[in-house]
């Protein structure tokens, strides 16, 4: 059998489609990896113009110069890969997506902070986990820190640090710079990403109330129009920073924990394995 240049490149799966997913993502398709990213509706999404998440309703992303496309089939997955420079991005389930061939590698950066990850260990043959609630031989092979004090740490023994609630500042703004949502609902705003607001401006209503933004800057994030939103989550974000504003592409804690982790699967691999996982033995 002829193996095609597409056959040959290691199978990812990368759960959910926020931006430091999406970083990750690009950063596997880099280093020729055939990259598969899975929507999981909690927690929403904010940072869209720095993800490919806005790939499932139809629009162009590209970050780190990989392109994302919406894939509802395997065969629409086989097509995309085809071209290395993309990452499909769909909602299948699991258990469909196994179907298309054995997954080498599976990424979990989906940050649910206060929720126990599952072990997807059985599924593939390296497995990483980004951020809060990961343990290395517990639910993981290899985790990355998302900590503010260790942001893209390897950790090759024990556990991640838990959440503690506390968000590394940007242009002096921590915690503050965010609005969360305090009841579960349907969320509606009609304001863009990258647009300069003000403090006490209203940014969009979770059913009934009013949600103002906290302070004054460039809006960096916010829940797509129409989500259905939990108790708790991020519906918006603001930064400060002015002209140095960021909302778009790739930053600069993306791209470390993006390198991290494939520095962290090449790490767990060895050479012969690697070899092994590219020719799809």
């Amino acid at each position: 059998m002829i193996r095609t240049p597409r056959a040959s490149r290691p199978l990812t799966l990368v759960l959910g489609t926020n931006e430091i997913a999406s970083a990750i993502a690009a950063k596997l398709t880099e280093a020729m990896f055939a990259v598969v990213m899975r929507h999981d509706v909690f927690p929403p999404v904010i940072r869209r113009c720095m993800s490919f998440h806005d790939v499932l309703f139809g629009e162009r992303r590209e970050v780190g110069g990989t392109v994302g496309k919406r894939a509802d089939t395997l065969a629409e997955i086989a097509r995309i890969h085809a071209d290395p420079s993309n990452v499909a991005v769909t909602t299948m389930h699991l258990p469909d997506i196994l179907a298309l061939r054995s997954l080498s590698v599976i990424v979990d950066p989906r940050m649910q902070k206060h929720r126990t990850p599952l072990d997807l260990r059985s599924f593939a043959r390296v497995t990483a986990g980004i951020g809060p609630g990961f343990e290395v031989g517990v639910n993981c092979d290899t985790a990355i820190e998302t900590h503010p004090a260790q942001t893209g740490a390897i950790v090759l023994r024990g556990a991640t640090k838990a959440a503690d609630g506390q968000a590394r500042a940007i242009g002096g703004a921590g915690r503050e710079r965010f609005v969360y949502s305090e009841r579960e609902g349907i969320w509606r705003t009609s304001v863009d990403i990258g647009s300069d607001i003000s403090k006490g401006l209203q940014l969009g209503c979770l059913g009934q109330k009013a949600i103002r933004a906290p302070i004054t800057g460039v809006l960096r994030g916010i829940v797509r129009d129409g989500s259905q939103v939990p108790t708790g989550v991020k519906l918006l974000e603001v930064d400060p920073r002015g002209r140095e504003a960021c909302w778009t592409g790739m930053d600069e804690r993306g791209q470390v924990i993006g390198c991290n982790v494939v520095a962290a699967i090449e790490k767990f691999i060895s050479p012969q394995s690697r070899d092994r996982l590219h020719r799809g033995d």
